[in-house]
């Protein structure tokens, strides 16, 4: 099985067809995870966020076919003003039931992970963590009115294993290494604080695999075809992982497979 059931639900314990919020919907893991939502019976209304998500063809192609289930929405979480147009974006919107955070950067044209101490920047350093550490748990606080009171609701933010401080042995990419372990604390937090106002909650920081997208094509020369995930795959894994989910799970630091990743 590579995608989603497009039959189980996408949030444990919900009774009616979610609201579902994703960002990076252009990207290959989001746009993948996108197509899956949409095409699940128990999903209402999916918001796309994306820099150019009014602008970008494939994200027009599948409004054309699903019509006011998708609504897209501008924006750059790099910046605050991103989450002013987020809030434009949701307005007349009320609780959502799945957020699912798939935006980061590990490299652009102006900024590469590094290999050695001396190419380490703080232009490069306040870029990464702007989207990798600091969007999600300002989207959380975007968000927080939408995702209040006592009901079934998820919360899910893509992490990645070299984010893990116990599990760091090869050293190098020190920006996104750590602005994956620094949204995996913020993640964390939101996660004991949110479980005080809703029991019913579940915040996972997910951990996709290897995947073959734009973000991973330069450095894929070393990893297995085994382990080399197409986009339909990863997102499918994904949002099984986000399904079978309950609230004794929330703060989890979760692979693709389902199995725990050390801090």
């Amino acid at each position: 099985m590579t995608g989603f059931d497009p039959n189980v639900r996408p949030v444990a314990g919900l009774a009616r067809p979610a609201s579902v919020l994703l960002t990076g919907a252009s990207g290959g893991i989001g746009l993948a995870m996108l197509r899956d939502l949409l095409a699940n019976v128990h999903v209402g209304t999916v918001h796309a966020v994306s820099r150019s998500a009014s602008s970008h063809a494939a994200l027009a192609a599948l409004a054309d076919v699903h019509g006011a289930r998708l609504r897209r929405i501008d924006a750059d979480l790099a910046h605050d003003h991103g989450f002013g147009a987020l809030l434009d974006g949701l307005d007349g919107t009320g609780e959502l039931d799945l957020v699912v955070n798939a935006t980061g950067l590990l490299h652009d044209r102006m900024v590469a992970p590094e290999k050695s101490i001396e190419q380490v920047s703080r232009d490069a350093l306040e870029a990464v963590f702007a989207i990798n550490a600091f969007a999600p748990v300002l989207l959380a606080r975007t968000l927080m009115p939408r995702l209040a009171g006592r009901r079934p609701a998820v919360f899910a933010s893509l992490s990645a294993r070299v984010g893990s401080i116990g599990d760091n042995r090869a050293g190098g990419w020190y920006a996104y290494r750590a602005s994956k372990a620094a949204q995996n604390q913020l993640m964390r937090t939101f996660a004991i604080e949110w479980r005080r106002r809703n029991p019913l909650g579940t915040c996972l920081l997910l951990h996709p695999g290897t995947v073959d997208t734009a973000l991973s094509a330069p450095f894929q020369s070393r990893v297995p075809a085994h382990r080399l995930f197409d986009p339909a795959s990863a997102a499918g894994k994904l949002l099984r992982v986000i399904a079978s989910s309950s609230p004794a799970d929330t703060g989890r630091f979760v692979a693709w497979d389902g199995t725990d990743i050390p801090w």
